[in-house]
């Protein structure tokens, strides 16, 4: 199966004329659901949360939008989550960033994770993965590419979606771990860090791997190696980074539903089971899987259990990375 963002974009775009205007039972509110994601379409978060908004809305027999609210790092949707009213009729899909990085990177936040947000589910998991252009950078493995960087006088740069993402910290923490010279420049999402790379103007990423499965299917880029502890299953010939001679670097990406403090139990009770219904979809397992991600749920508790416990991790990846916004 291979998805397209263009299908996805179609099925999501005809979503609000499917779902019939009827009061959703368990006291959810009978009008149109925004689902808030903090990047811009295309990316990797984008079309894996249109999947979920297509069998909720189907589940659940209401509207369920899309709304791509980008910006700050994905505090300016996060943000929106977090002010809306707290009646049932906004989600939104936090990253790690959002639960356990942004706070140590910027010095101001608009939003407090643990005070404005509840909860709901773990949405996915999902791996970076190291990619080149084959055009501009004439390498086939890991082990290759940083013998190039390291023959590059001005070093190299590479992309990111943003300041302090998952992405970011890995680019950053891989060149400080080989000592390699490099720049990073930060975008609003892979939609727009993939063409900058294919025209040849950033040369390297390590970024989440669900973004970049058609570039890599149709070979406009090369996978050096993913980020994850075990080979991805649709890509069986890429190694591990621990394989590919970078020991100790393993780091996946994840995301999670949230609401508005103050959203009925209820309510908030219904969506994730809902939600955990979707996961054990055998369908939606393998679109994840062909998408580049792990489909994945816990309960509210264990979400900010989980939040709580990455923020060490992240709190010395960010110091070593020297990154710092707002």
């Amino acid at each position: 199966m291979r998805i397209t963002r263009r299908g996805l974009g179609l099925a999501a775009a005809a979503l609000p004329l499917a779902a019939p205007a009827v009061l959703a039972q368990g006291g959810w509110p009978a009008r149109t659901v925004r689902v808030i994601v903090p990047w811009p379409p295309g990316g990797s978060t984008d079309v894996l949360t249109r999947m979920y908004a297509e069998r909720l809305q189907a589940l659940l027999g209401q509207s369920f939008i899309v709304e791509n609210r980008p910006g700050a790092g994905g505090n300016i949707g996060i943000e929106a989550v977090a002010k809306a009213a707290p009646d049932g009729t906004t989600i939104g899909i936090a990253s790690v960033g959002h639960f356990s990085i942004n706070h140590f990177l910027y010095r101001q936040m608009p939003f407090d994770a643990d005070r404005d947000l509840v909860p709901v589910a773990l949405a996915w998991e999902l791996p970076n993965v190291a990619v080149v252009v084959p055009q501009h950078v004439p390498v086939a493995t890991l082990a290759e590419f940083i013998a190039w960087a390291r023959a590059q006088p001005q070093g190299y740069t590479y992309g990111s979606p943003g300041v302090g993402s998952t992405p970011h910290l890995s680019g950053a923490l891989f060149a400080a771990r080989l000592g390699l010279n490099a720049t990073h420049v930060p975008f609003r999402g892979a939609a727009q860090t993939i063409p900058t790379m294919l025209a040849g103007d950033v040369r390297f990423a390590i970024d989440n791997l669900a973004s970049y499965i058609p570039v890599l299917q149709d070979g406009r880029m090369r996978a050096l190696a993913v980020t994850s502890a075990r080979r991805w299953p649709t890509l069986p010939e890429v190694p591990t980074m621990g394989e590919a001679g970078v020991p100790d670097f393993v780091v996946t990406s994840w995301q999670g539903f949230v609401v508005p403090r103050g959203t009925p139990a209820e309510i908030v009770s219904r969506l994730s089971q809902t939600l955990r219904a979707i996961t054990e979809e055998p369908a939606m397992r393998e679109r994840f899987l062909q998408a580049g991600a792990t489909i994945a749920w816990s309960t509210p508790e264990e979400l900010a259990a989980r939040a709580r416990r990455e923020r060490p991790m992240w709190e010395e990846a960010v110091r070593l990375s020297g990154a710092t916004a707002g």
